[in-house]
């Protein structure tokens, strides 16, 4: 007898058997993480950090799992930080970056090409460096070239698993500098958010209580687009995408209004959209898209909505909404929790973690490994 989706999610011994390298696990670890983290950060030498003062700006060097922790970083600096949060992908550094700039670099292996590429024109420069990394790997030594204050990161996971043990330091770090507002209590509140959310998605849990379940079940068969309602909740939108893309091997369109609203939004009316023939009265997440005009996946709307929202981009998330019923693209809107902006930062991704892994564990994908990426890392190094 084949299951439908809810009883295969609440089937939790086939979860567990299809999730073999524990990625439920390890992003139930995230509040752990968290503290572990703030600690290991208090104890590097922040004051050498610090003592000469504000920077100019502020530099994150990181790639894939690690690159987030700059995106964390600026989000919950939001558009009221003293000094611009610049988060670079890529070799060497943006020709600006100077003595006066502090360089963060980030790396969970500590052997990421692009992000030592980027530390290494830093040390040249004489930058202030912040690296948060491997113990001993080649990211740690050559931080210790550049007199870097280093802060640990544990090991056991996959980076995007780890992401809160990498952005810690970062927010200890930028609020000793007074770059965010990220006090102990703040830190300690998101943490507290991941926990409570880690236990509302247990994997024992069934669909009717628990949030990242019915999520997946929602994004199942279906292209999302994800919008972010505001700086805050656009960075959890590039996450969303991110694990969607490496959780459960799935494409996934993001963006932050307004922007979007001035360009995605015509795809409501392209080949993906749900198409005239089935009105807003059939707005079913979980109807079979296999009935569906041509099976093929259709668009729905994410939208990630925040606190603080400027009130005409509330309008346009609003009016966009509605512009995606009318045209039979169903809609989700997930709301944030908290007070703090790293709380409710928290409060999504620990939601969006859990979904993308079981929409993983749905499809019948186990969401830890990353061949791609493995093959094409190994088609570079080759001579």
């Amino acid at each position: 007898m084949t299951l439908s989706p809810d009883a295969l999610l609440d089937d939790a011994a086939r979860l567990v058997s299809g999730d073999p390298s524990g990625m439920l696990r390890d992003v139930a670890s995230s509040s752990a993480q968290v503290r572990e983290a703030a600690v290991l950060a208090t104890e590097a030498d922040l004051a050498s950090l610090i003592a000469d003062g504000r920077p100019r700006a502020v530099v994150v060097c990181g790639m894939g799992g690690s690159g987030i922790a700059g995106d964390v970083l600026a989000a919950v600096a939001g558009l009221g930080g003293p000094v611009p949060i610049v988060t670079y992908r890529g070799y060497g550094l943006p020709a600006w970056v100077g003595p006066v700039d502090l360089v963060i670099a980030v790396s969970c292996s500590g052997a990421t090409e692009e992000t030592l590429s980027a530390l290494e024109e830093a040390v040249r420069r004489g930058c202030r460096l912040l690296v948060v990394g491997r113990s001993g790997s080649p990211l740690d030594d050559l931080g210790q070239r550049g007199r870097a204050v280093f802060v640990p990161v544990t090991q056991g996971r996959q980076p995007r698993a780890t992401m809160w043990a990498l952005s810690t330091p970062l927010l200890v770090a930028g609020h000793a500098l007074g770059l965010v507002s990220a006090p102990p209590e703040a830190v300690e509140e998101a943490a507290a958010v991941l926990e409570q959310m880690a236990d509302r998605c247990r994997v024992d849990a069934d669909h009717v209580v628990n949030p990242a379940k019915r999520l997946a079940l929602s994004l199942d068969g279906v292209l999302p687009v994800v919008w972010g309602s505001s700086p805050l909740t656009g960075a959890v939108a590039y996450r969303f995408a991110c694990q969607l893309n490496e959780n459960a091997q799935l494409p996934a369109v993001w963006g932050l209004l307004p922007e979007v609203s001035h360009n995605q939004v015509v795809a409501f009316d392209g080949p993906f959209a749900g198409g005239s023939t089935r009105s807003a009265d059939d707005d079913d997440f979980f109807r079979d898209r296999a009935e569906d005009e041509d099976g093929a996946p259709r668009l729905a709307l994410v939208l990630l909505r925040d606190t603080a929202e400027h009130p005409q981009v509330a309008r346009r998330a609003e009016v966009s909404a509605a512009l995606a019923r009318e045209r039979g693209i169903p809609v989700v809107e997930l709301a944030v929790e908290g007070s703090s902006p790293l709380a409710r930062l928290a409060s999504l991704v620990g939601l969006v973690d859990f979904a993308t892994t079981y929409l993983a564990l749905l499809q019948g994908t186990d969401p830890t490994p990353v061949d791609a990426i493995t093959a094409l890392k190994q088609r570079i190094a080759r001579p």
